[in-house]
């Protein structure tokens, strides 16, 4: 029985299984594909390598808006934020560098400087990366320490609903997606983590982390 790659609860069922294995914490509600049935690094990246993410194509800006606007309303000017898993074509970044931020860019294949994640930032973006992870528990982690006091991190992925829509669902037919969160999923990790918590839509999360206390 596998544990869960998110909270490390040992407590895991089956999901659902057809060519993969899906199992689900009873902990946080993650639904993963069981960890020997991932790809290997080669056969992911051949799969990144064919997304099509022009930072100038106009459809693909309307779906980043989703994240864009958002995190727009509630950031400072000026910001310095951190597109994690920003992809070949960092479409995010330049939106938001256009409205006057500051944007750092990580991605493991494509961007794998690592000294962008020894400083801190007002925000961080993933916009569909978590369901490729092959250990959220330890990106999770990577993500709040990111952040300032009072900063926000965006997330946008799909949501698993119930057995019934994740039998037939599109999105857990990519090879590489490996991990599937639900609103209970990141209501869990904001209780956890003492996290403000908003959802925006069908598929983007922002959370915001707690304020340093003073003390006198």
């Amino acid at each position: 029985m596998p544990h869960c790659p998110l909270c490390e609860s040992q407590q895991t069922n089956i999901y659902f299984e057809d060519k993969r294995q899906y199992w689900q914490c009873q902990t946080c509600q993650l639904v993963f594909v069981h960890p020997d049935q991932r790809v290997d690094a080669e056969a992911e990246k051949a799969v990144y390598d064919l997304h099509e993410n022009d930072p100038q194509d106009l459809g693909y800006r309307r779906f980043l808006s989703r994240m864009a606007n958002p995190i727009l309303e509630r950031i400072e000017p000026n910001s310095t934020g951190l597109d994690f898993g920003c992809g070949p074509g960092p479409a995010l970044a330049m939106m938001l560098e256009e409205q006057g931020h500051q944007v750092a860019l990580y991605d493991h294949y494509y961007y794998p400087n690592k000294q962008v994640l020894e400083q801190q930032y007002d925000f961080v973006t993933a916009t569909e990366v978590i369901e490729h992870l092959f250990s959220p528990n330890v990106v999770w982690q990577v993500w709040l320490d990111l952040l300032k006091p009072g900063g926000w991190l965006g997330v946008m992925t799909k949501l698993v609903k119930d057995v019934d829509a994740f039998a037939t669902w599109h999105y857990r037919h990519d090879p590489t997606h490996v991990v599937f969160f639900s609103r209970a999923t990141f209501e869990f990790l904001a209780k956890r983590d003492q996290l403000q918590l908003e959802f925006i839509g069908n598929d983007v999360m922002l959370l915001k982390k707690g304020e340093r206390i003073s003390r006198a």
